[in-house]
């Protein structure tokens, strides 16, 4: 087993570390979100976490870590015998994005259960975590279908396996923690709801304390033993804190003022439900205990709001997650009477688990906004090498507000991720039919099953009532359900489309296809053209506020080179393809058809466009044509691209309806 980096070792990241330890301490606050870029100790400190936390009691022989002093009356393996018991490390089980439902909850033996009424089960992740840790690396990339099993078990403190009329139960109480990347996608807002605390980490712009982090990542990785025994004294002396704060805990007294700044911090900024109240109730109470007090205080009342509230404010996935500061002291001055807001999280009692040098006092948000700023006008300047080819460059236009959208659907049958688009054959959905099982049996169908079984009972010699089934009669359910699509914005950013109005019209058309396809779980990417060539502002992905970000800041002027526009978009295709190629492609095209310069660019574009034709790819022109004259050319763009044509005013919800039924019916004509 290698040896983890040791806890009290990470530099920094002092947001992240007390989170971790409220968790230790009271699993009860619901588990630790952590967002951030890549790079910056997020695993390491989660993987580290596992070591500090005390031993457990677990019966002996229970493969479901049932407690001895209060064993589960319905586990698979009792019931329990008293008296015989072992102590071993609290686990930390992962949970692989690409994990199948099998893996995740357990598997049933469905061949014992129908012909011997057995219920022979293979505990699954779940089972593992109970009483430990369960962590999910990349957690906005999991599947819909798990996010499902991992939100029952999460609010019934249980997992539940049920094939045809046969049922296991077992208890299934962790600490959840997930890690993400925003770049790659948000999540999806009812799992986000059930992460108790989140916390944002970024990597620190001080390089001292940068060649602190180097200095002991080195160090660990020429000896891992020797180094994690370095900072054996450090790990102890946290793990007894933890030990001493759960002992603590049910003497803290939350008082009702500390309850009033709550309950009027949790209505100041909006959020949804109950949920937040309670997590910052338990939170608070939990840093308390960690302070080795046993009085809530309005420090404590700050703190659990920075953790708490954040991820709960997000309306839609283009607002930026964080709580205005100034807005909660003065809540919590108004309700609170205390000795102030400015007891506040940089000098929260915990200054940082194992004293290691390099406190991180909050250095990131200042930069990472500045960051942000700053890469507005790089995004926005990436066409800046481009010829203007006449027509100077405009400024970036705002987006219009962006407004409710239906579906628009590739047609036909996939095979492509689950999601919310297109038709598909999926492991979820309704039964459409039977078929033998490739490898290991998921969804029985139970009909086609004894059908297959039937015809030969009396030569298998069967004389009860039971049925005798082999492995050859199993038969596994095809299912349809929904898959995810990619989402390719095509988007003309010429002189031509720079009238200020016009483009603001044309942004915020794309925002609310963007927020559609975040709904349903897309990928997206965005291609723009103008001046002499074209660009990809953003190669697929999941994250659809990343899309929003570079649309905002998209200048616009020069010549049309739609020709070029298109011929990348289909090379970002074929890309795509290679690496996913059962993800089916949406382009939409958001231009008005114009390519000035006489025939050979016109010609040259209808080519282009015959590609996706060709290759059957599902395609929408957004047609941005204005004034009394209209050449009609974004119509025959889409003639070309074996699509079909809409304008600006068709997108909205009203009049989506009918394209979509074109979108099909061309694709079928076809």
């Amino acid at each position: 087993m290698s040896t983890p980096f040791p806890f009290t070792a990470v530099v920094g990241q002092d947001d992240l570390r007390l989170a971790l330890l409220l968790n230790a301490v009271s699993p009860a606050v619901g588990g630790v979100l952590v967002r951030g870029e890549k790079g910056t100790a997020k695993s390491t400190a989660v993987r580290a976490l596992s070591a500090l936390l005390p031993e457990v009691d677990v019966v002996s022989g229970c493969r479901f870590s049932c407690d001895p002093d209060s064993p589960d009356p319905g586990c698979p393996d009792g019931p329990h015998e008293p008296g015989a018991f072992a102590s071993r490390p609290a686990r930390m089980v992962e949970l692989p994005v690409g994990a199948s439902e099998d893996r995740l909850v357990g598997a049933l033996d469905i061949e014992r259960a129908l012909a011997e009424g057995v219920k022979a089960f293979e505990p699954g992740l779940l089972a593992d975590a109970h009483r430990g840790i369960l962590y999910v690396d990349e957690v906005n990339l999991l599947h819909d279908h798990l996010v499902d099993l991992l939100l029952d078990a999460a609010a019934m403190g249980a997992s539940y396996v049920e094939r045809e009329g046969v049922s296991v139960r077992h208890a299934a109480r962790f600490l959840l923690v997930g890690t993400m990347n925003p770049e790659e996608g948000e999540l999806r807002p009812q799992l986000l709801d059930r992460f108790g605390l989140t916390v944002e980490v970024a990597a620190s712009r001080e390089p001292d304390q940068r060649v602190e982090v180097v200095r002991r990542r080195l160090a660990y990785d020429d000896d891992p033993a020797g180094f994690a025994a370095r900072w054996a004294d450090e790990e102890a002396a946290v793990r007894a804190r933890i030990v001493a704060a759960r002992e603590l805990l049910p003497s803290v007294r939350l008082g009702d003022g500390a309850l009033r700044q709550i309950a009027a911090t949790c209505a100041a900024f909006e959020v949804d439900g109950m949920r937040a109240d309670i997590v910052m109730a338990r939170t608070a109470t939990a840093l308390a205990a960690w302070a080795e007090r046993t009085e809530v205080l309005a420090e404590d009342v700050r703190q659990a709001a920075l953790l708490a509230l954040p991820h709960r404010r997000r309306r839609n996935p283009f607002d930026a997650p964080g709580l205005d500061e100034d807005k909660l002291d003065e809540t919590l001055e108004e309700f609170g009477g205390s000795d102030g807001p400015d007891g506040d999280g940089d000098d929260d009692p915990d200054p940082g688990p194992g004293g290691g040098p390099g406190g991180q006092p909050e250095p990131d948000d200042a930069p990472q906004g500045d960051g942000d700023a700053a890469a507005r006008p790089e995004a926005g300047e990436g066409g800046e090498p481009q010829p203007s080819g006449g027509a100077g460059e405009q400024p970036p236009a705002r987006a219009a507000e962006p407004f409710r959208t239906k579906v628009l659907s590739v047609p036909g049958l996939g095979e492509g991720a689950a999601g919310r688009r297109s038709r598909a054959r999926t492991e979820h959905g309704r039964t459409i039919g039977a078929r033998r099982p490739r490898g290991a049996l998921t969804k029985l169908h139970l009909a086609a099953t004894v059908q297959a079984a039937a015809p030969h009972q009396r030569a298998r010699g069967r004389s009860g009532p039971g049925l005798v089934v082999r492995r050859d009669d199993l038969r596994q359910a095809s299912r349809e359900g929904r898959e995810g699509n990619l989402v390719l914005f095509v988007v003309d950013a010429s002189g031509s489309m720079a009238a200020r109005q016009r483009m603001s019209a044309v942004k915020g058309a794309v925002l609310s296809l963007l927020l559609d396809a975040y709904q349903r779980r897309d990928k997206v990417g965005l291609v723009t053209f103008r001046g002499s060539a074209a660009d990809v502002a953003l190669p697929p992905t999941s994250s659809v506020d990343a899309a929003a970000v570079r649309l905002e800041s998209l200048p616009t002027g020069g010549r049309t080179p739609l020709a070029a526009g298109l011929l990348k978009a289909h090379e970002v295709l074929r890309v795509e393809r290679l690496r996913d190629p059962a993800r089916r492609a949406l382009v939409v095209v958001v231009t008005d058809g114009r390519a000035p310069g006489g025939p050979e660019p016109v010609a040259l574009a209808g080519r282009a466009a015959r590609l996706f034709a060709a290759e059957g790819t599902a395609s929408v022109v957004v047609d941005c044509e204005s004034g009394p004259v209209r050449l009609g050319l974004a119509g025959q763009l889409a003639g070309e691209l074996g699509g079909t044509a809409v304008t600006l005013d068709e997108l909205r919800a009203d009049s989506i309806a009918s394209l979509v039924k074109d979108v099909q019916g061309s694709r079928r004509a076809a």
